[in-house]
């Protein structure tokens, strides 16, 4: 499997991308990886707003790859997509994708189901992300990093 199957199974849209765009995308990363640690928000709510960094720094990586996630499943095909764009190891993968579920769980049927483990090991792994991200786009492509 790559990418290009994906393409070809309609899990993917090719997208053309542009420096503006990654660093929005890397900002919205940063600036939830910062609210995520406000004082007084529920558990739920960290790991969603980590989540949600984590997300955005896959988009990118995605976005940089020429291609964004279509509707069906978007979140799912995000996560998955990090083994071919940043190559990430399955571990990651399936701990993210873990997160996901139980985010859904929080997001739409049951408060108060995550842990203050739970959000920390989320922002850990968003915050491990976007590092991951950075570092791959210098690499592999530096024209799409704001000066």
């Amino acid at each position: 499997m790559s990418l290009n199957d994906w393409l070809r199974n309609a899990w993917l849209v090719e997208h053309k991308t542009s420096p503006e765009e990654i660093d929005e995308l890397l900002g919205i990363a940063d600036r939830d990886m910062k609210e995520c640690q406000t004082t007084g928000l529920c558990q739920d709510w960290r790991l969603a707003i980590a989540y949600n960094a984590a997300l955005q720094s896959a988009t990118a990586a995605l976005a940089a790859s020429g291609y964004r996630a279509a509707r069906e499943g978007h979140h799912y095909r995000i996560i998955q997509s990090l083994a071919f764009t940043i190559g990430a190891d399955m571990d990651l993968i399936a701990k993210f994708d873990g997160f996901r579920k139980k985010r859904n769980i929080s997001d739409y049927e049951r408060s108060g189901s995550i842990s203050v483990q739970e959000a920390g090991e989320m922002f850990v792994l968003a915050r491990t992300l976007r590092k991951a991200v950075a570092q791959w786009l210098k690499k592999n492509h530096p024209r799409l990093l704001k000066k």
